[in-house]
């Protein structure tokens, strides 16, 4: 049974990765105006962030940038924590161990992935009832997955907050086979 989880408004949002998904995704962010924490581990991908962003505040953009040299930095205020790592299982384990340890309990936590199960992910978190995922290209229309652990207010709170930004969202059960060995249920 999923667990309840008491619905708050999204106002600040971290963004793990400045590449250029993830700046892409910072700067919707702050167009629609949420206050957005920008996490890069190379200090050129957030000059370029910060380069991006003044060209868009000659625009009047209501959300603020700010950026962080540290994970830790980034989610200690985030409402929600969006992380742009490679889609492979090895990095959205580690960055979503970070995630979790280090944001605040009420932090729901969101990863695109094309290839990985979000139940899967969502096992390995002190927060299974907070962690969904996307699929599609943001911007457009794209699919939120959850596990069946996810609490309704987590997926209508992250739905509302895609939605505002900008894209279609079709919330989906996760449709992906589990592969760790601790969530395969073995019937006979």
């Amino acid at each position: 049974m999923p667990s309840t989880f008491p619905a708050h408004p999204i106002r600040t949002v971290a963004v793990i990765g400045a590449g250029k998904a993830g700046r892409s995704f910072a700067l919707s962010c702050t167009a629609a105006g949420f206050h957005v924490v920008l996490e890069d581990v190379m200090p050129a991908n957030l000059r370029q962030a910060e380069a991006d962003f003044s060209d868009m505040r000659l625009h009047a953009a209501p959300g603020q940038l700010q950026l962080a040299s540290t994970v830790e930095d980034a989610v200690h205020s985030a409402d929600i924590a969006i992380d742009f790592v490679p889609d492979e299982l090895e990095s959205k384990l580690e960055i979503l161990s970070l995630l979790d340890r280090m944001a605040p309990p009420r932090t729901i936590l969101c990863t695109p992935t094309n290839t990985i199960s979000i139940t899967d992910l969502a096992s390995c978190t002190y927060r299974p009832d907070r962690i969904l995922a996307v699929r599609g290209t943001l911007g457009q229309h794209i699919r939120l997955l959850y596990p069946a652990t996810a609490a309704p207010t987590a997926l209508s709170t992250t739905e509302h907050f895609l939605q505002t930004i900008g894209n279609q969202v079709t919330p989906q059960p996760d449709p992906d086979l589990p592969m760790l060995m601790k969530n395969i249920v073995y019937t006979r």
